[in-house]
Order: C-alpha cells, then structure tokens, then sequence
C-alpha cells in the first residue's frame, strides 16, 4: 500500500492509574494518505487496544477486572462509562480466544444451560483434555441444534473424536453418533446420580404420606439432610440423619443403597462393574422400593454408555462439566442474566482460559 503525508493530531489515551491517580498519555499520531483507495487512515500503534482512547495494558486490566466483579462495579471504580467497559472486555476476551487458537478435541463434554426462563435452552461443548468450553450455540437442544456444532468443527475434527461425555439425553446421541462415528459414548457420572438422587427423594415422599402423626417429625424437612453425602453434612446435620435413618427402615434401606451405587465408577473391568450392578439390583428384591426398580431399568437401558467408562482410555476427568455448569450460574448470578447472548458467549467459552 503507497501512503503520503497528510498531518499530524495530538491524542490523549487513558492508562494504568497510580494509585487513585488516573494517567493519561499525550502522543503525537500520524495521519497518512492512502494513494491506492484514496482515504485518509490513522497511525496504527501496536500499545493502543482496539479503542485507540485507551492503551492495550489498560484494556487488559479492564477485562481482568471484569473476570470477577460486574461492569457497573468496575465503571464506577475506573470512573468509565458502562458501554466502554463492556466494549473493553469484549475486546479483552477476543483477544483470549484469539490466543487459545482453533480446537481439535479429542473428548468433549456435552451439556445444555437454561439462558432465561421458559425452558429456553442452549448446549455447552468443552474439551475435556485441555479443561475449557470450546462451543456454544444452538436454538434448543434439539438433534438439529447439537448437529450445529460438528457442522461449526467440521468433519475432518469430529472424526478424530474418541470420546463425548453426556447425560442421556436422546438427540445429543444421536447426533454424535451421525457426526462423529469413532467416539464413544460415556454417560456423566453426575447426571446418574442425579436420578438416582431423585427416587431416593420419592422414597421419601412416599414415606411421608403413608405415615401419620408423630411419626412424621422425623422424616419433615429432611430433604437435604438425606440427599448429601455424609461427609459434607455439619454435625447437626450427622445426628438428624442418624436419627431418621434408625427410625425408618425403608429409608435406611434407600439411603444405604444410593451411598453404595458410587462404587459401580470404581472398576476397571465391564465384567466385574456388571457383576456389581447385578448384585445391586437383586438388593432391591422385597424392598418395595418402586423408584429404585425404575432407576435400575433405566440403568439397565443405558448400560453400555455408563459401561465405558471401565475402559482405561476413557478415564477422564468427569467432574468438570458439571463444574462449568456452576461457574456459568455464578456468571449468570453476578450479572443478574446477561440479555446480550453473544456477551455470554464470549463469557462462557473464556472462562477457564488464562488471564491475558
């Protein structure tokens, strides 16, 4: 490109503050024109962001600020307009993507996240390997919508797929299964217990209305109290369990059941974890535990993608979906809901990457 001399404008750009002190810098900027497109186009310095009415290191600051405190906390700490903060860290974290480069999963983790209410649903994909969310997008979570994402990874990555960690949600399967054909499929521990979590509470219920009288106080407003892990639970917490567990039979039964089911994860052969879901099973006989049966046959259905993971290729780490499914509400919470759907976009999928 053949430039000429045009003049010459005296810029003042905001940087780092000392202390309370706002800095701002005076420099001098060429104007040049352009003799190929005929146009009059600034100097462009590379310590200036994007906004030239900031530096590049003020930018930064700015979009690390944002990482944990909202916009309007940090507009009015900065004494900035909310609009150039929020333009600020967009910038910020472009930049981050830019960096982490094009992905090329070889296990991904698959989720969707409620965006606002009314059952209005987006999908989460994440590289399992590399620990960060490299996707997300879609209309619902639908097939078509789960589909968009190999379309967007393109055929040659998605076959290089081995693995995709999901809940047992039908179109997710499907989908994977039509686009990326050497992945297995590994059904997320937590979604499994989560069921399991729910007959336990039904047990409970029932619990509840067939007795009467005195001999409910022992079973009302323990909900929590039976769903968590025992090692979580306070002291308190400890002895009301004790206390409901040695006073219902049946909830004990339940309760010592669903404590049991985490060893199924522990095996390394798809023999011996079937040999222990078997055994499992046959502990429910003469129970009557109605919720219980019907978890063991959804169990028994989707055998085969819980089956993957005595596989020692498939060991991964299972908790970080789930994770990030937290971090996301934490995002969602901070900012009482982002209505800017790209923002959240650029929020998700920056979140476990690196500050700049």
């Amino acid at each position: 490109m053949q430039v000429g001399w045009y003049d010459r404008k005296i810029c003042r750009v905001r940087d780092l503050s000392c202390g309370d002190t706002r800095i701002f810098l005076e420099l001098e900027v060429r104007r040049l024109d352009c003799r190929n497109c005929g146009k009059v186009k600034r100097e462009r310095l590379d310590f200036l962001a994007d906004n030239p009415h900031y530096t590049k290191r003020f930018a930064y600051y700015v979009g690390r600020r944002c990482r944990s405190a909202t916009i309007k906390d940090v507009a009015a700490d900065l004494r900035l307009d909310w609009h150039t903060v929020k333009t600020l860290d967009q910038q910020y974290m472009q930049a981050q993507l830019a960096r982490a480069g094009s992905p090329g999963p070889q296990v991904i983790g698959i989720d969707e996240i409620a965006i606002r209410k009314g059952h209005t649903y987006r999908i989460v994909v994440s590289d399992l390997l590399r620990g960060r969310p490299i996707w997300f997008g879609g209309k619902d979570r639908s097939e078509a919508s789960m589909s968009e994402f190999y379309v967007w990874l393109g055929a040659k990555k998605s076959g290089r797929i081995r693995l995709a960690v999901m809940d047992m949600w039908r179109p997710f399967r499907l989908a994977t299964a039509a686009h990326a054909p050497n992945a297995a499929i590994l059904f997320d521990k937590f979604h499994v217990v989560r069921h399991l979590g729910e007959a336990l509470d039904a047990v409970r219920k029932s619990e509840y209305g067939r007795l009467a009288g005195r001999d409910r106080r022992y079973i009302k407003g323990q909900k929590y109290t039976l769903l968590s892990r025992k090692e979580n639970l306070t002291l308190d917490g400890r002895k009301a369990l004790k206390t409901l567990l040695s006073a219902n039979k049946r909830l004990n039964t339940a309760y010592v059941l669903k404590e049991s089911f985490g060893q199924l994860w522990s095996y390394e052969r798809e023999d011996w974890a079937r040999r222990f879901f078997e055994n499992w099973r046959a502990s429910l006989k003469w129970q009557r535990l109605t919720p219980y049966e019907k978890f063991a046959e959804m169990i028994d259905r989707h055998w085969d993608g819980i089956a993957a993971y005595c596989r020692l290729e498939n060991k991964v780490s299972l908790g970080f979906v789930e994770g990030l499914n937290n971090k996301i509400r934490v995002i969602q919470r901070r900012a009482y809901g982002l209505r800017n759907e790209d923002y959240l976009r650029l929020k998700i999928l920056t979140c476990m990457l690196p500050e700049l």
